[in-house]
């Protein structure tokens, strides 16, 4: 019998319930255990004691670094669910422990934090996957495996929504979430680079023009920047979360000669025959290529690690830099 991967979750709110149905439904899926979630860790005790009942999780911590001093040799992996704003030092005591990490995304506000977690995670070897799912979901995926070989002209993507409900949410201040184009829409960003390359410089324009009565609301309403890419591929990105009572959409296209190409709900290609059409990727989803990736070893199965994952969030911390110095502002890229 395969001994199953041990995790633990920092963070056990919505997106790490996500995560941790993906991998109740992995064993559901198996002939036995492949994931044992052996603790949480929340600085709401409460919230941590609940989710360690339904997961079976035995460990139940308010502290990252006591769950760390008292478990970490009994681990192999640790998911961080956290906001961006509390990134502490929790990525690095666990790179430094030997554990794999999950980070979600976006991984940190301040991208010399980032280099530091980085870096500790290089020195330590350790595997690491950020939580950009679009990755590994058709379209997006089947779209980056018929356009990244090809030579783009303009790729354009638009996420325009909502925000969450609660007044006294933490989306909602800018300093703790960096923004609606930071923590949300880093998801079209980053299919925009893993399709068109690494993004070279910014030009970002953003407004609060309307939103301006919202309680407790400092992100911008509407955010657009321009992209240049290290390629020679221009573009943009466009997000805006004022449409609370629907009619938002999320969609990018991609420019090629004489083509164009669609990816929403779906892939289109226009004119249509004009490219051949791969067959819709149906693989392993991120949790499962994450815990197949601990359990054999083999770091092919991780679409985006830290490193990746800082490369993205760079973008946005550029593009809210040049917002602020009303110039355009270039990217880190290592």
């Amino acid at each position: 019998m395969t001994q199953p991967v041990r995790v633990a979750f920092v963070g056990t709110g919505g997106i790490a319930g996500h995560h941790l149905n993906q991998l109740q439904a992995l064993n559901e899926a198996s002939q036995e255990p492949v994931v044992d979630v052996v603790a949480v860790c929340d600085l709401d005790a409460d919230r941590a004691k609940q989710v360690a009942e339904e997961c079976g999780a035995l460990g139940v911590f308010s502290d990252h670094r006591t769950l760390l001093d008292q478990q970490a040799d009994q681990l192999d992996a640790l998911y961080v669910c956290v906001p961006p704003f509390a990134h502490a030092d929790v990525e690095i005591l666990a790179a430094s422990a030997g554990l794999h990490l999950f980070v979600e995304k976006p991984v940190v506000l301040e991208l010399e934090q980032g280099v530091q977690i980085m870096e500790a995670i290089e020195t330590a070897g350790i595997m690491s996957s950020v939580g950009y799912t679009l990755r590994y979901r058709h379209p997006w995926r089947t779209a980056r495996d018929l356009l990244h070989a090809r030579s783009v002209a303009m790729i354009s993507s638009d996420r325009w929504g909502g925000m969450p409900a609660d007044e006294g949410s933490w989306w909602r201040q800018v300093d703790k979430s960096g923004g609606q184009l930071h923590e949300q829409t880093t998801h079209q960003v980053d299919c925009m680079r893993w399709i068109a390359g690494n993004v070279e410089q910014v030009f970002a324009r953003y407004g609060h023009q309307v939103a301006g009565d919202i309680p407790s609301m400092t992100v911008p309403d509407s955010q657009v920047v321009v992209l240049e890419f290290a390629g020679g591929a221009v573009g943009y990105v466009s997000t805006s979360c004022i449409l609370r009572a629907g009619g938002g959409q999320n969609h990018m296209q991609v420019l090629l000669e004489d083509v164009r190409v669609d990816v929403g709900r779906d892939l289109v290609i226009q004119p249509e025959g004009a490219l051949p059409v791969p067959d819709a990727y149906d693989g392993d989803g991120i949790d499962a290529a994450f815990v197949r990736a601990v359990a054999t070893g083999d770091r092919s199965h991780i679409l985006c690690d830290y490193e990746e994952g800082l490369r993205t969030a760079a973008v946005s911390i550029a593009a809210n830099r040049s917002a602020d110095s009303g110039q355009p502002e270039r990217c880190w890229n290592v």
